[in-house]
């Protein structure tokens, strides 16, 4: 009797359901999924969630435009599993290869975006905490949430995305771990904190550490800017600095927290011109620089803090056996199928087009540690 072989389109939607259960940060930020089909460096345009400001009605209304809320997300990302797999392994039951290949091959997947996910906190210009200390009290939850709040962000569908560390520590404070107190006994028995002061608090490995820029490390630095520009010029009393900010550094002057969008090039004589976001509030001259120094960015912010987008890639050309898998909610995973001749061995690839991007830094903060 003949074995019957796994195909395509059954390993693509096998793999779907497995990458969609493997998802962190892709599961708590806003999504833009379509089933347009788009190349690799392909730039679409997503509509941002509507923002509106409640008007004093003083007899007539006051119409607010929706139909700009669009940002450019491109799509410069393919996640890729490519792996070489056997004939018997092909003639198993779709569970059991999922069990031995898919589970593998989409965590990875997950993880990649995960990562590019987690990266966008060098956007975000808000933060609390202290680098270099690590989260270990209700304080430290109590003032993320002061940030958001500050920024009058939305109290629904706020998430804390801490780094291992951090969660390890606040697991075990009382108020968490206790039954009495929190409700549940999930934080002794499963590590999980659940909702807590407006968040719901998960933890995820790849939250990513900054390294700042040599300059950040120094103590007599003031700054300047004027109203409305992305611009502020920092320096240095000693007038000798000769290092710079690296995109993502943050600092606080004049009461306003702010991020270098780009590195900058080396201070002269101490004096840093710096791109910035947001743009200056108020004017200010000679004003304290505090900087946030190198630190772990664990994230508190709003689902519409960030963005992922995916599109499906076409099946390729030249009769390889390939297949796209959709979602109801329009996310798309592709799998091809096909035979190395050098090795003897067949290969399956697994992969994902799609981009990631801040699209409200200002619903977002990060949680220095």
């Amino acid at each position: 009797m003949a074995n019957t072989f796994l195909t395509s389109q059954q390993i693509a939607r096998e793999a779907l359901l497995r990458l969609q259960s493997n998802f962190v940060m892709a599961g708590l930020v806003h999504t833009d999924y379509s089933s347009e089909f788009k190349q690799q460096g392909d730039t679409i345009q997503v509509r941002k969630p509507a923002t509106f400001i409640a008007d004093e009605f003083g007899g007539t209304i006051n119409l607010q435009d929706v139909g700009e809320s669009n940002v450019l997300v491109k799509l410069d990302k393919i996640a890729d599993v490519s792996v070489e797999v056997s004939s018997k392994e092909l003639s198993l039951n779709i569970e059991n290869f999922g069990t031995q290949i898919l589970d593998g091959a989409t965590l990875a997947i997950a993880e990649k975006v995960d990562q590019d996910l987690c990266g966008l906190y060098a956007d975000i210009p808000y933060y609390s905490g202290i680098g270099g200390t690590t989260p270990s009290a209700l304080k430290d939850i109590s003032n993320a949430m002061l940030v958001l709040n500050k920024n009058r962000v939305p109290t629904q569908n706020r998430c804390a995305v801490w780094d291992p560390y951090a969660q390890a520590n606040l697991v075990t404070i009382d108020a968490i771990a206790r039954v009495d107190a929190s409700g549940t006994n999930a934080a002794l028995r499963e590590a999980s904190m659940g909702r807590i002061m407006g968040f719901d608090n998960y933890m995820d490995q790849n939250i990513k550490t900054h390294v700042a820029g040599a300059y950040s490390a120094l103590t007599d630095v003031k700054g300047a800017g004027t109203a409305g520009q992305l611009t502020v010029t920092l320096t240095s009393a000693a007038g000798s600095s000769t290092a710079q900010l690296k995109k993502g550094d943050i600092f606080t002057v004049n009461g306003q927290q702010f991020v270098a969008t780009s590195d900058t090039p080396n201070a002269v004589s101490g004096v840093l011109t710096v791109n910035v976001y947001p743009a200056v509030k108020d004017t200010f001259t000679a004003q304290a620089v505090t900087f946030a120094k190198s630190h772990v960015a664990s994230l508190a912010f709003h689902k519409n803090a960030l963005c992922l987008a995916t599109r499906p890639m076409e099946p390729p050309m030249g009769g390889a056996d390939s297949y796209v898998a959709t979602a109801p909610n329009g996310l798309s995973l592709r799998v091809t199928m096909g035979y190395n001749m050098d090795t003897k061995k067949n290969i399956i690839s697994v992969d994902m087009l799609y981009g990631v991007k801040s699209i409200y830094p200002e619903l977002a903060s990060r949680v220095l540690g």
